[in-house]
């Protein structure tokens, strides 16, 4: 693993220290220290960080929520290392945009694997993401062709197959997506 540039978020001041300690001796950069979760998004950019640490005693609905406003925003991975881990805890924080939550805190043997764990479940993850917005976008634009031919075949008595090359041709004459075409015509109906 490259040397990761790393957020690290504890009220600790002391254990803080400690665990940053953890982090260069596995490799990564701290590129900064924060005692507190809320407004993540900004310190990540600031930072410019790859991966945010957080070693924290109890997540607070806080903490959560400023991580998943940073899933939302700066998509990035989240390893928290707490000391407690109820299972709705965990739920929710992996519901945020965790990575990975770790119980028993930070002990520096495991910092590296987790780490690597972590940044690979968030880049399947974000794969995921991208292909079902992907899948998404694809049938939105099935559903709008699909109207269009709908409504060529019953104002100019069309089979569907008639209904969708003249579409098809429309979109090439003008050099355009035929998903862009069949708007431009449901809009003009």
């Amino acid at each position: 693993m490259r040397h990761l540039r790393v957020l690290l978020v504890d009220a600790d001041a002391e254990r803080a220290s400690a665990v940053r300690a953890g982090l260069e001796a596995a490799g990564c950069k701290v590129v900064a220290v924060s005692s507190e979760v809320v407004d993540l998004t900004r310190r990540v950019r600031e930072a410019d960080a790859e991966v945010i640490v957080c070693d924290l005693d109890d997540p607070s609905r806080d903490a959560l929520e400023s991580m998943h406003a940073l899933n939302r925003d700066e998509p990035r991975p989240v390893v928290v290392f707490a000391s407690r881990g109820e299972p709705d805890q965990i739920e929710a924080a992996l519901e945020a945009g965790v990575a990975a939550y770790v119980v028993e805190g930070l002990a520096p043997a495991r910092v590296r694997p987790v780490l690597e764990v972590a940044i690979r479940r968030f880049r399947a993850h974000q794969a995921l993401r991208a292909q079902l917005e992907e899948a998404q976008a694809t049938l939105a634009q099935r559903v709008v062709i699909e109207r269009a031919k709908g409504v060529l075949m019953q104002r100019r008595r069309l089979s569907e197959e008639e209904a969708y090359r003249l579409l098809r041709r429309w979109a090439m004459d003008r050099g355009r997506r035929l998903v862009d075409v069949a708007q431009d015509f449901l809009r003009d109906f």
